[in-house]
């Protein structure tokens, strides 16, 4: 069975990239995207692109990376040891919004390829982190990613739906990072169907969150609700330092620093042993939203 081709997959990336980019700059209608260009020694290299201080977008990025490598670093080794010193080509888009209002949810999203020696997979998935929870909001973001799913196989959305629930945890928490979405990784059988279902899937992404915005980014808000998305952010960070796969292969691979780290938010608050006022919105969020649900 042959490889899908990386070129080809490379400019299906960067394309989606620069539409996906220039979607959230008419968004925001204030922000642009800064990018640079960077080579990696060892093999490789990318395209960065990095807004912020925007109307909408306090903080985001929306990176495109491809690196090469002679040996995988034990993130990849460890769940795959039969490919311990094989050369590798990774390549990958991968996207983090933090938006200034705390009534627009964070969303994240990665699409990914990898290849060690003989072995390939596609790997991916979205996901949704609201401060603060509307059940409107977590029903369309499964729903659109579940109609994607059901396009190439009715076992896709069911099965990587609770991938992503079960990845997206934060156990020392012992609550999700936020409503889930898609998640799948080691998806490797016939090329031409999975990288259709991976191009659709990836391609899905402004279909899943830009009605969000438009419903939630006008809402008013004061300092409370700062304050909760602030802390709220904190644990996206614990998530992302402490457990994150990617986080952690960019880094042991001798990935580009900034650019593994634009998935941190400007700012984030941890206070201790924080309790919601009982019955208030920001307590209810965590006993309603913060566990698997069937949001379709």
């Amino acid at each position: 069975m042959h490889s899908p081709n990386i070129p080809q997959l490379e400019t299906f990336l960067t394309g989606l990239q620069d539409r996906i980019c220039s979607a959230l700059e008419t968004a925001d209608g204030a922000a642009r995207f800064r990018e640079d260009r960077w080579q990696r020694q060892e093999g490789g290299g990318g395209r960065t692109r990095v807004v912020s201080d925007g109307d909408l977008l306090e903080k985001g990025g929306v990176n495109f990376s491809l690196v090469q490598g002679s040996t995988l670093p034990p993130s990849a080794t460890a769940r795959r040891p039969e490919l311990a010193g094989a050369p590798f080509t990774a390549l990958g888009l991968s996207l983090v919004l933090h938006p200034r209002n705390p009534y627009v949810p964070i969303v994240h999203m990665n699409y990914r390829f990898f290849q060690a020696g003989e072995i390939w997979w596609f790997g991916g998935g979205t996901d949704l982190t609201p401060i603060y929870g509307f059940a409107d909001d977590a029903r369309h973001f499964h729903q659109t990613l579940r109609d994607c799913c059901n396009q190439h196989d009715p076992e896709f959305y069911p099965r990587f739906k609770k991938w992503c629930d079960d990845y997206f945890t934060i156990p020392h928490r012992n609550e999700m990072r936020g409503v889930g979405g898609i998640f799948f990784d080691d998806l490797t059988g016939d090329p031409e169907r999975l990288q259709a279902f991976w191009e659709d899937a990836a391609q899905s992404f402004l279909d899943t969150y830009m009605p969000i915005v438009e419903r939630r980014r006008n809402m008013e808000y004061g300092g409370r609700q700062r304050q909760f998305q602030l802390l709220r952010r904190g644990r996206y960070v614990e998530f992302n330092l402490v457990y994150d796969r990617g986080t952690l292969f960019g880094l042991q691979s001798g990935g580009r620093t900034e650019s593994i780290l634009m998935s941190l938010p400007p700012l984030a608050a941890w206070e201790y042993d924080w309790h919601g006022e009982p019955g208030s919105p920001e307590a209810r969020f965590r006993e309603e939203f913060l566990f698997p649900r069937d949001w379709a």
